[in-house]
């Protein structure tokens, strides 16, 4: 039986930043050093979770795509609707793959991976997250958002970055942290109690999966551990002999990202290991997993193809003020623009249009023109995600309706042909230079704006940047 493991990954984090420090200045607690990312008010975990994807998708093996789609969250766009739908639609999935969602909870990730490497055809497996809590509260400070998917399959698919090893898994019932349906935050018992329960199921785990690879501890190279317990982490590496071994998570530049977490480790543990390396990830939520995976000399050559990776997307991000991240959460009620607000997407409109609105696939003439939108009389396809292009002239307008105004309108002309006019995301207009005529973008899925309840999603495009290229405040 061919073995199992990683084909493909990739990991997102949004552009902006949230400086802790700036938290108890306002809300009177909280906050601390470091900064923490925080999802811009038109993203959600589904766009997020579609950035990752298509990282992972682009530095896939010639010619693998996905079977299934599984989506875990504990922070769901719908509800009573399934979220993973839109992310492959942005994808532009075949119709034949089924797409899941496994959400509710952080261990949900997990679960979603054990499902995708079930599989008998390659899936893809996405997990994203936005964290939030009240003004003031641990968990709004140490928490993070963010977004990673994995493409697994077996290695008749193509060659794997990274096989499977070994899984081990402890479950126990015990109250740690809970939030019922309708609450914005969740609630977590005494830390000490956590951290007691998170120490001997973690070690079982651990043991049951080196016992299942056929592992000795020092066999390790290197371990990643996912939890909102810090403390746990530390203990547990302490307990069982880790030292240096223990890679420190990204709490100081990201935060705790949820469901994402696990995978946003791996990802970049995976960014800077080298062939041959062993790998464990354990997680620590509602039970303890731990999965281990040895690299392959596959990955050098997946290392050398262009990706952003988690380090150089840590280093390219830029700051947004406090008060603005609250607006963005629904914590701090502001003035909106004094205009109507848009009416809800019609979904017969949006059947219509499918590949437009959520693949941006234009449409080219008999005379190679490329029409975007697609006109009804093209006859061929022409995908413009993945597309790059210049501003050809920009407008900031402060009198149109945006959750978080003003809106910055552009019109771009593609590579290759196309020309669009499109709204500007990640850039700050009162900044100079972070939006000039002649500027390179290129595009991402987002959030549009939500009325009566129903998202509307579509492209807009986003400054190419590089690391540790950031902007000015939001």
């Amino acid at each position: 039986m061919a073995a199992r493991g990683i084909l493909s990954y990739g990991a997102y984090l949004p552009y902006r930043r949230l400086d802790r420090s700036e938290i108890r200045a306002v809300a009177g607690t909280g906050g601390g050093s470091g900064t923490r990312t925080v999802a811009g008010y038109d993203e959600d975990t589904t766009t997020m979770g579609v950035a990752a994807a298509r990282t992972a998708l682009a530095c896939a093996p010639g010619g693998v795509r996905p079977g299934s789609l599984w989506f875990a969250t504990v922070s769901p766009a719908y509800l009573d609707k399934t979220n993973a739908t839109a992310v492959h639609a942005a994808l532009r999935l075949d119709p034949a793959a089924g797409a899941f969602d496994v959400n509710g909870a952080v261990r949900s990730a997990v679960g979603a991976l054990r499902a995708g490497l079930a599989a008998g055809s390659p899936s893809l497996v996405v997990a994203a997250d936005i964290r939030t809590g009240l003004p003031g509260s641990d968990d709004e400070a140490a928490g993070g958002d963010g977004a990673a998917a994995l493409l697994v399959g077996s290695a008749d698919d193509g060659p794997l970055v990274a096989e499977v090893v070994a899984w081990g898994s402890a479950t126990e019932e015990f109250l740690d942290r809970w939030r019922t349906p309708g609450e914005s935050r969740s609630k977590v018992w005494e830390e000490r109690f956590g951290q007691a329960r998170y120490g001997a199921l973690g070690a079982r785990a651990w043991d049951d999966a080196l016992k299942a690879g056929g592992l000795a501890a020092g066999e390790v190279d290197r371990v990643v551990v996912a939890t909102s317990h810090p403390r746990a982490a530390v203990a547990l590496g302490r307990s069982l002999g880790l030292g240096d071994r223990l890679a420190p998570a990204l709490g100081d530049t990201v935060g705790f990202t949820g469901a994402a977490e696990p995978g946003l480790l791996l990802a970049h543990a995976l960014d800077r290991a080298a062939p041959g390396e062993t790998i464990a990830v354990v997680v620590l939520a509602d039970g303890a997993d731990v999965l281990v995976v040895r690299t392959t000399a596959a990955l050098a050559e997946a290392g050398r193809r262009p990706r952003p990776g988690v380090a150089d997307q840590v280093a390219t991000g830029a700051p947004v003020p406090y008060g603005k991240a609250l607006a963005w959460r629904g914590h701090l009620p502001v003035e909106p623009p004094r205009r109507p607000e848009p009416a809800r997407p019609s979904a017969a409109a949006a059947g219509r249009s499918g590949d437009w609105k959520f693949g941006l696939v234009g449409g080219r003439g008999d005379d190679g023109t490329v029409h975007l939108p697609p006109l009804p009389r093209d006859d061929q396809g022409r995908p413009m995600a993945d597309a790059t292009g210049t501003i050809a002239t920009f407008t900031v307008d402060r009198l149109a309706y945006s959750p978080s105004p003003p809106v910055v309108f552009a019109v771009v002309d593609f590579d290759g042909g196309g020309r669009l006019p499109v709204e500007l995301t990640d850039v700050d207009p009162s900044r100079p230079g972070d939006v000039a005529i002649g500027g390179r973008v290129e595009m991402t899925f987002r959030r549009l704006f939500t009325a009566d309840g129903i998202h509307n999603y579509f492209w807009k495009a986003r400054p190419v940047r590089t690391a540790g290229a950031g902007g000015g405040e939001a």
